[in-house]
């Protein structure tokens, strides 16, 4: 009989811990619960064995099948998935799946006793707000706060008994696992982090005005029609002195001090014409790309090869790039490591194998600044003031 040796021990290959139940449900085996039951340790374990289990059976199916790999192979194949069963298990009492007026938006991460949970916030629209819990019912939930900057938002779920979810501490290593669970007991995808924590830049958002580039002000040549420049009324011949109280040098230094707005952003212009100073207010806008670039229609049909990408999907503090290859309404939810705990909230499909996740520490910071300013004590979030 063909055995699988790791460091934890041998099974054997024809008595793998998952099975599919009658109903196509994807279900741990009774082998697979009793493990869960002896905490981490089992966890570990059984995730070690199933994965020897899949790296052998995948060897088996490789002498038999030699054309091509099975689908259920694949890095989201439902044999692959199945391995990650354990962590998924663990978790799925700890995250809600968020629906909009009856469409599914977001995953969501509990985060404290009272049904208190965050998620994406660019999901979160006017509308009827319910969340399904893993037992299969639909619960109300309300909008408390949003943290736009990293398009988190606070909600509070109708429900008891949710676990609020662990966050890992220290870093996060490219090559590690991802895991995104949901709150079905066998894990929505998986993936290998790529890219080690970074800032991730917004779309560049812009005034609306064409610059002399050398004069040694930021005097405007041309104003852009449609843009926030043409509508607070900026002429040419005007030179932009100041942006929020910041006095800009040069037309270079303009640009600097506008990149990391985003679009729908409003920045405060100090405008010198003629020896008159003029204050204004300017919402910023992303130029509409021209659909006679080809190289900008090849990048976005490349871009989103495998799937809808997140509406927004860039202009984050801190991220984490993965391979998962989601879909934008399995963002919100926690991203786990081996051990079980959560490295991150996915906050983005941002490309054909491209996911975002905000990094655990970030998270927290969040966490503590949305319960702060909605008064919620972070360690009694039983009785929840929502402040309008």
């Amino acid at each position: 009989m063909k055995q699988c040796h790791t460091f934890m021990g041998s099974i054997k290959r024809e008595e793998p811990p998952f099975a599919l139940c009658p109903h196509g449900d994807r279900e741990p085996t009774a082998v697979a619960s009793s493990v869960l039951q002896n905490g981490r340790a089992g966890l570990q374990r059984l995730l070690a064995a199933a994965l020897c289990v899949l790296t052998t059976l995948s060897t088996s199916g490789a002498e038999e099948q030699s054309e091509s790999l099975r689908r259920d192979r694949f890095k989201n194949g439902d044999a692959t998935l199945l391995a990650f069963a354990p962590i998924a298990s663990a978790v799925r009492n700890s995250i809600v799946k968020v629906d909009l007026n009856g469409n599914t938006v977001a995953l969501a991460a509990v985060i404290g006793p009272g049904g208190l949970a965050i998620t994406k916030a660019s999901e979160i629209k006017p509308g009827k707000l319910t969340c399904w819990l893993a037992g299969g019912k639909e619960v109300g939930a309300e909008l408390i706060l949003m943290d736009e900057t990293n398009d988190v938002a606070l909600l509070r779920v109708d429900a008891s008994g949710l676990k609020p979810i662990e966050w890992a501490a220290g870093q996060t290593f490219v090559g590690q696992w991802g895991v995104t669970p949901g709150i079905e007991s066998v894990a929505q995808a998986v993936g290998i982090i790529s890219v080690p924590p970074r800032k991730i830049l917004p779309p560049r958002a812009l005034v609306g005005v064409e610059l002399d580039q050398a004069a040694s002000t930021a005097k405007v040549v041309r104003v852009m029609g449609g843009m926030g420049a043409e509508k607070a009324g900026i002429k040419p011949g005007d030179s932009i002195v100041k942006i929020n109280g910041k006095t800009v040098e040069n037309s270079q230094a303009m640009m600097g001090m506008l990149r990391g707005f985003r679009e729908g952003q409003a920045v405060d212009l100090a405008v010198r014409r003629d020896e008159e100073l003029i204050q204004m207010n300017i919402v910023l806008m992303s130029p509409k790309p021209d659909p006679s670039e080809r190289r900008f229609d090849r990048q976005s049909v490349m871009n989103r090869l495998g799937g809808k990408l997140s509406a927004r999907a860039e202009g984050f503090d801190m991220a984490i790039q993965h391979d998962t290859v989601l879909q934008p309404w399995q963002c919100g939810g926690p991203l786990m490591n081996l051990d079980g705990k959560a490295i991150g909230l996915n906050i983005a499909r941002a490309g054909r194998v491209a996911s975002y996740a905000l990094p655990s520490e970030l998270v927290k910071q969040i966490i503590q600044d949305l319960t702060g300013r909605a008064q919620i004590p972070f360690n009694t979030h039983k009785n929840i003031k929502v402040r309008k």
